[in-house]
Parts: C-alpha cells; structure tokens; sequence
C-alpha cells in the first residue's frame, strides 16, 4: 500500500488531488496545516509528502528542513506557486526532492509522484555503498564521508552525487544532470546546476588535496581523480 501524506490548506485543491491519487491506488492522508503535519510525519511511515509552502503554522520550507533535521528522509514533493529559480534553491536547500510550480497538469504531478516512489524505493532495495577513490556513499544510511570525514549533504545534493558516483569517469551533460535529477528540461535549469555542483564541490572537494568534481568546459561535468 503506497501511503500519502498530503499538506495543503486549500479545499479544492485537497480534493482535486486527493480524488486523483486515490484513483490511482494511493492511500492518502491529509493536513491543513504544518503542525499536523509535522505530528503526522514524525508519528507515521509515508512513502511519499506533498506539501505547499504557504501553509498556516509551520510554513512548509520550515517543515520540511525540521523533517530532515529529526532524520526522516521520505521523499517530498513542493507544490508552490513559487517558480523562480531562487524559490527553487530554497525548497531544494530545505530538504526537497521535488518541486511542482501551480498551476499544473494532474497527469505532470502524478509522474511526478510515481517517480519518487519509485526511486525511493529502488535505494532502500538497494542498500548498498557507492565509492569512488576516498570518497564514500552509503545508500542505507544516507552517510556520505571522504577520507573517513562525514560529509552533510541536503536532499538534493545527495541526488547529484549520487548520480556522479553511478556515472564516474563519464562527462554529464547539464542536460542529462537535469533530466535526471530535477526531470525537467528548461531554460532555468543550467543556473541550477551550476549552483548545485559549486555546493557539492565545497562540502566534497574543499580541504582535500586531490579534486574529484571537475568541468568539461562545453560539455558538463565529470568525477574523476585529478591529473
């Protein structure tokens, strides 16, 4: 049984998508407001959260980084009138794995939806470690380190290190990097990466001799020992 747990204020919008998922074989549970929320979240087992970021209570940026700060790493999915890149940064730096600007197609968020479940469940199936010369992925506990230093990455980050460590010694293209980490394809994404692989590259490569993230000017980016 695929569980839900849906946070919104708005009535039609909670029963337009909660119709919807049910259609589709979800089990959904509902909260109006970020309190709830976070006394759900902590108290119950979901494989998926969809939030909205104004909510009344806890608003869901703050919701979600208190979420990730108590260790619970359920995939989440904003839903936000906010669309600019900046808003973007925010929610992904809070602990987002997705994020849905309104108004939207149903058919686009439930994708959406299947796809972090999915992927959710393919890394707990997983359970394995990934490595890469002193640099050190544990899908299980979500524990990365280098040279035995733990390494805090928010959601996201994880994501794309994970997707270099799947990938290593291969150019990515910041088109392939966003189909696969953000599975989207616009105009807006390759400010996006740059922005994330600069924070990866701080947290992974800054106070260590040898360089593992590097650019292939006009093509992407690669993870590889350093010449």
């Amino acid at each position: 049984m695929m569980k839900i747990l849906l946070i919104e204020d708005e009535p039609k919008t909670v029963q337009s998508l909660k119709q919807g998922l049910e259609e589709n074989h979800y089990t959904v549970e509902v909260a109006y407001d970020g309190i709830l929320a976070r006394q759900l979240a902590t108290r119950n087992t979901y494989q998926l959260i969809i939030s909205d970021i104004i909510i009344p209570g806890i608003n869901g940026i703050d919701l979600c980084r208190e979420l990730r700060a108590l260790g619970i790493q359920t995939p989440i999915l904003m839903l936000t009138a906010l669309s600019t890149t900046d808003d973007k940064l925010i929610g992904f730096e809070a602990g987002a794995d997705d994020y849905l600007a309104k108004p939207f197609d149903f058919k686009e968020f439930l994708a959406r939806v299947k796809a972090l479940i999915k992927r959710s469940n393919q890394t707990i199936l997983e359970a394995q470690t990934l490595r890469f010369a002193d640099l050190e992925m544990d899908l299980t506990s979500h524990l990365v380190s280098r040279s035995g230093q733990l390494i805090n990455l928010t959601s996201k980050e994880f994501q794309l290190l994970e997707y270099f460590l799947r990938n290593q010694e291969k150019v990515l293209s910041k088109a392939e990097i966003a189909e696969s980490i953000w599975e989207v394809e616009d105009e807006n994404s390759s400010n996006l990466i740059e922005v994330y692989v600069n924070y990866l590259r701080k947290k992974v490569d800054k106070g260590f001799s040898s360089k593992l993230i590097h650019t292939q000017f006009g093509m992407g980016y690669i993870l590889r020992m350093e010449q």
